[in-house]
């Protein structure tokens, strides 16, 4: 029988290899960030082309390589950073396994220009699928630039799966975060189809979060600093009300690696556990210093997770130091901004602030050109004039009553009513509304239900839930080619929002124009907003944006929703009215009316419950 195992090629061999290693462009910046910060550079630029698909170059002013060693590193388990498995357990630098790019080269075309400070020369290298195709003397800068081109060109089935542009950048400038932040000694840029997305000058950890995250974390920012003879622990926690739903402001850095630590995360999350609301992630920029024989690093190619001698006592040590942090310092907006420490100093007599919820009490969304558009009860004629929307009523009202003959016959009558006088005057119509539906009693209890009462029992309506579906359905609908109206702003506001935000707002920015928003870019991660859609026209964009994308952040990835679903449900739990608001009698209807139009007025969007009926025999049981 003929002998069927046989060593691989070097080329498939670093194909799967790959796999492993690289699997997406952020995968291929973020080996070669790291690379850079190894070979102890003091400014690094990143170059990137549709979202690292076309190009990704990275330039450095570091040690450079020499001709043999730019030829070197291409081979598969060629390093510099480790020489015996000794080494292993003492590892200082960000890689060491020799396989990134050996990887890199195999799927893409590799363009490597790296010059020594004491040569004259540099090196210029170029690979196709691990195939070296040219080496040659060359005249370049001190350090190293590699260019990475037409990534997964020979694998197709992983480029066809690679997301939309907007996705893969936001995968990008994560890596680049992670980098860029436990380092704030080096001056990092990054481009963009020739638009500069970051600009990082040298500084401290504190202004290098800032320059990242924006200047409103100026304010958040609450230090964090313990010193043990385990480790050193330095960084930042935001503040409570600073909280989010969301993940995407949680940073741990281990010898300035950044890992993901489910286990450290718990820790922060129990200190702050009665501070934030429940679902709520704190966000924090953590710094852990600790002897490199202390941790393993070897665990995954990715390097992003890692093994600690005692667990335990790091959980305890970080735990411990963010309760005191918090407890320590009075939560207060720093003056000094060039000052390390955020705050003057100790308090002694001002308790933590817990977070406060701002509810504009004097926001009515059913006044002329708010919600539901123009006068209480103006727009009834509009919804109810399609012959689908009124049996969507029928139909909606004669589920609930079924129990209550005389009910399911007064909304009858009233539709039918309705329906007769189609032809006549809009002022005709609404006159007839008006005279039926004061026989339909009902009243608002605590300012958050609505309670009406019907022959076997009653009905009560949750208000802010049956807004939010209206809402919902609304948005769809203006998602489905049918766009909101929108209301120009005498004078147009900026926003501005983190890279990673800018960018989606950039991606859903057909459908915040479908939704009624108008903006338009005004340099790297502002906005001018010029007009907004007439169900917020008074709200502040600001707030709403980034609520709305906050939401959306979190439908999208923990529900699985579709992009517009995602939107839109975001943007009624957003805007929908909440607990708290006094409703006329007329508002009462016109959302009873509409709730009752939807497709489904009986659950939220989530599927949580917007109606439930109590019968006589309920209450009858109450009094025995």
């Amino acid at each position: 029988m003929a002998n069927i195992v046989q060593l691989l090629p070097d080329n498939i061999a670093n194909q799967i290899a790959a796999g492993e290693v690289i699997q997406r462009p952020a995968s291929v910046v973020k080996e070669l960030l790291e690379n850079a910060v190894d070979a102890d550079a003091t400014e690094v630029d990143l170059i990137v082309k549709d979202a690292g698909k076309t190009l990704i170059r990275v330039i450095d002013n570091g040690s450079g390589m020499s001709d043999e060693d730019a030829r070197m590193a291409l081979e598969r388990h060629a390093t510099s950073k480790i020489r015996s498995s000794d080494d292993l357990f003492s590892i200082t630098t960000m890689g060491f396994r020799g396989e990134a790019l050996a990887s890199i080269a195999s799927i893409s075309h590799i363009e490597i220009k790296t010059k020594e400070r004491n040569n004259d020369l540099g090196s210029q290298v170029l690979v196709e699928g691990s195939e070296v195709k040219k080496q040659e003397p060359t005249q370049t800068k001190n350090g190293t630039s590699i260019a990475v081109k037409n990534l997964f060109y020979n694998v197709p089935a992983r480029r066809k799966f690679l997301k939309s542009d907007q996705v893969e950048l936001r995968h990008i400038i994560d890596e680049f975060e992670r980098v860029a932040l436990p380092n704030p000694h080096i001056k990092f840029t990054f481009h963009h189809n020739d638009n500069e997305l970051f600009h990082l000058d040298p500084g401290s950890f504190r202004q290098r979060v800032v320059a990242v995250f924006g200047k409103k974390f100026r304010e958040r920012l609450v230090p964090v600093e313990q010193k043990t003879n385990i480790l050193d622990l330095r960084g930042f926690v935001g503040k409570p009300e600073s909280a989010r739903k969301t993940r995407g402001e949680q940073f741990f850095f281990v010898n300035g690696r950044f890992i993901k630590s489910h286990y450290l995360h718990h820790a922060i999350s129990e200190a702050m556990e009665e501070l934030i609301p429940k679902g709520y992630h704190p966000s924090y920029f953590i710094e852990l210093q600790v002897e490199p024989d202390f941790i393993d690093v070897n665990i995954h190619p990715t390097k992003t997770e890692i093994k600690f001698e005692d667990e335990r006592a790091i959980y305890a040590i970080v735990s411990s130091s963010v309760r005191q942090a918090i407890g320590q310092y009075n939560i207060t907006p720093t003056i000094d901004f060039e000052q390390e420490t955020s705050f003057d100093g100790p308090s002694t007599n001002k308790p933590v602030t817990p977070p406060q919820i701002k509810v504009d009490t004097s926001y009515n969304p059913f006044e002329e050109n708010k919600q539901f558009g123009g006068k209480p009860g103006s727009d009834r004629k509009k919804l109810s004039g399609s012959e689908a929307s009124k049996a969507m009523q029928r139909e909606n009202y004669e589920k609930l009553f079924q129990a209550n003959p005389e009910m399911a016959k007064w909304t009858a009558q009233h539709l039918d009513q309705e329906n007769e006088t189609h032809g006549d005057t809009h002022q005709q119509s609404f006159e007839v509304e008006e005279k039926e539906q004061h026989k339909m009693p009902c009243i608002q209890l605590h300012k958050k239900y609505i309670l009406s009462t019907i022959k076997s029992g009653a009905v009560l309506i949750h208000q802010s839930r049956a807004h939010e579906r209206i809402l919902f359905e609304r948005f769809t609908d203006f998602l489905a080619d049918n766009p909101a109206s929108s209301q120009q702003s005498l004078f147009p506001q900026q926003v501005q929002f983190s890279a990673q935000d800018a960018t989606l707002v950039e991606e859903l920015s057909d459908e915040l124009k479908m939704l009624g928003f108008e903006l338009s870019g005004f340099g790297k991660t502002t906005f001018v907003v010029q007009g907004m859609p007439d169900y917020a026209v008074n709200q502040d964009p600001q707030e709403l944006l980034e609520t709305v994308l906050e939401n959306y952040k979190n439908n999208l990835q923990e529900l699985k929703l579709d992009k517009q679903e995602a939107f839109a449900r975001s943007l009624a739990q957003r805007t929908a009215i909440r607990g708290g608001k006094e409703l006329s009698r007329d508002e009462m209807l016109v959302l009873i009316e509409e709730l009752f139009a939807c497709s489904n007025p009986y659950t939220t969007p989530g599927g949580r419950p917007i109606i439930h009926t109590f019968t006589i025999e309920e209450f009858d049981k109450l009094f025995n």
